[in-house]
C-alpha cells in the first residue's frame, strides 16, 4: 500500500510540475528584443508591439530567404498553408490604432490588428489581419484580412543592425510608418481625420464632468470658429456657455465668444451689439488679447477702441502703455503712440520685452506700422 501511495503521489507531484512548466518569465527566444512604439495623429494613438530580431552578421542574406521570406510560403506549421512574413519575430506583430484611421488612402476602422508583409524585391504588401493573437503568421487565414496595401520598399544607406518600426514624415493629419530592416525601409503612410476625431470628443467630453463648466462650451465653440466650420454647432456651445442652466454665465470670454462666431456666420450687427456688452466686462488682459486678434485680423481701428478701453479703465500700465501703442499705430498714427512705448520702454519686465519695445520705438520713428 505504502508502494503504491509513494507512486500516485509521485504522479501527482509530476503532473503538477508540469502543468506550471514554462510560466517563469524569460527573455525573448533567438536573441530577439521585444518591443514597442506609440505616436498621436491628432487625438488617433497607434501602438506597434513587435520582436526585434538582429542582422547578426547575415547582410544581404535576409531578405528573400527562409528568415524573411517572399510573398507566402508553407512554414511547415500550423494550419496556414500560404503565410506572409510575420513583420518582426517570435509573436505576432500587432498594431493598434484607437480611432479610425486610412492606409495609404484606404479606410481602416480603429482596433488591434496582426501586422503582416508579403515581400517582394521591389515593393511589399502590407497586411492587416483581424487576427492578432495567433503566434507569427502559421495560422494566418487572407479571411481575416481587414485590409491590404502595396508600397514600395526603399533602401538604406545605413545598415540598421535591429529591425525598428519608426513614425516618420510626420504633419498634423498623418505619420509615415517605417519598418528598417538591415538596408531595407518599408514604409506606409497613415492618415487621421484629425478635425472629425476632435468634434466627436467634444461632444462626448460635453456630456461628462466637462460639460459641467462653461469654459468648456467656450473651448469647443473657439475650436470652430478658428477652423472656420460648424457655425452652427458651434453657436450651439457659445450659447450653453452664456445660458445654459446652472453653468452659464455673462461674461467677457462666453460673450465674446459667442460674438466671434456670429460675426464667422456673417451676422455682423448682432456679433457688434454683443461686443459692447462684453467689453465692460474684460480684464486688463482679456481686453489686450481680444485687440490683439483684431490686430492680426486687420480690423485696426475696432482693435484701437479696444486698446483704449483697456488704457481708459487700466491707465498708464505696461500692456495698455504697450497696447494704445500698437492701436494708434495700426489706425497711421506713429508719433502719437511713441510717447506711450517710451512710457512702456520704462516699465518693460524683463530684457525681451525691452528689446521688443525699443524695436518698436525705432519703427515708429521710422514712420512704420509696427503690428
Amino acid at each position: 500500500m505504502k508502494t503504491k501511495s509513494f507512486l500516485f503521489l509521485a504522479l501527482l507531484l509530476s503532473a503538477f510540475t508540469a502543468s506550471f512548466a514554462q510560466q517563469l518569465t524569460t527573455v525573448p527566444s533567438g536573441g530577439n528584443k521585444k518591443a514597442s512604439v506609440s505616436e498621436q495623429i491628432g487625438l488617433a494613438t497607434i501602438t506597434i508591439h513587435y520582436d526585434r530580431p538582429g542582422v547578426k552578421g547575415r547582410e544581404g542574406k535576409l531578405w528573400g530567404t527562409s528568415v524573411a521570406h517572399n510573398g507566402f510560403q508553407d512554414l511547415g506549421f500550423g494550419t496556414s498553408k500560404s503565410a506572409p512574413w510575420r513583420a518582426g519575430a517570435n509573436e505576432n506583430t500587432t498594431i493598434q490604432f484607437s480611432h479610425d484611421v486610412t492606409v495609404e488612402g484606404n479606410p481602416l476602422p480603429a482596433g488591434t490588428y496582426g501586422l503582416f508583409m508579403a515581400l517582394g524585391d521591389q515593393e511589399t504588401t502590407v497586411i492587416f489581419s483581424k487576427n492578432f493573437t495567433s503566434w507569427g503568421s502559421y495560422y494566418y487565414d487572407p479571411k481575416e484580412d481587414a485590409l491590404r496595401v502595396t508600397v514600395k520598399n526603399q533602401s538604406l544607406d545605413k545598415s540598421a543592425e535591429w529591425l525598428a518600426y519608426e513614425f516618420i514624415n510626420q504633419t498634423d493629419t498623418s505619420a509615415t510608418i517605417a519598418l528598417k530592416w538591415e538596408k531595407r525601409m518599408i514604409p506606409f503612410t497613415v492618415s487621421a481625420d484629425v478635425y472629425s476625431h476632435q468634434m466627436a470628443s467634444f461632444r462626448n467630453e460635453l456630456r461628462t464632468t466637462p460639460g459641467f463648466t462653461w469654459q468648456s462650451f467656450v473651448q469647443a465653440a473657439n475650436f470652430c470658429v478658428e477652423r472656420k466650420r460648424d457655425m452652427e454647432q458651434a453657436l450651439i456651445w457659445a450659447d450653453q456657455a452664456v445660458s445654459a442652466p446652472f453653468i452659464g454665465q455673462k461674461n467677457f470670454q462666453t460673450l465674446s465668444t459667442k460674438a466671434s462666431v456670429l460675426a464667422a456666420m456673417n451676422k455682423q450687427a448682432e456679433a457688434t451689439t454683443l461686443m459692447k456688452e462684453a467689453l465692460p466686462m474684460g480684464s486688463l488682459n482679456e481686453l489686450h488679447q481680444y485687440a490683439r486678434t483684431l490686430l492680426a485680423q486687420k480690423r485696426f481701428q475696432e482693435a484701437y477702441d479696444v486698446f483704449k478701453i483697456n488704457y481708459d479703465k487700466n491707465p498708464n500700465q505696461f500692456t495698455t502703455n504697450v497696447g494704445l501703442g500698437r492701436g494708434l499705430s495700426g489706425i497711421g498714427k506713429h508719433k502719437e503712440a511713441l510717447p506711450y512705448m517710451k512710457a512702456a520702454l520704462a516699465q518693460s519686465p524683463n530684457s525681451q520685452n525691452k528689446t521688443n519695445i525699443e524695436n518698436m520705438i525705432k519703427m515708429l520713428q521710422e514712420g512704420k506700422n509696427v503690428n
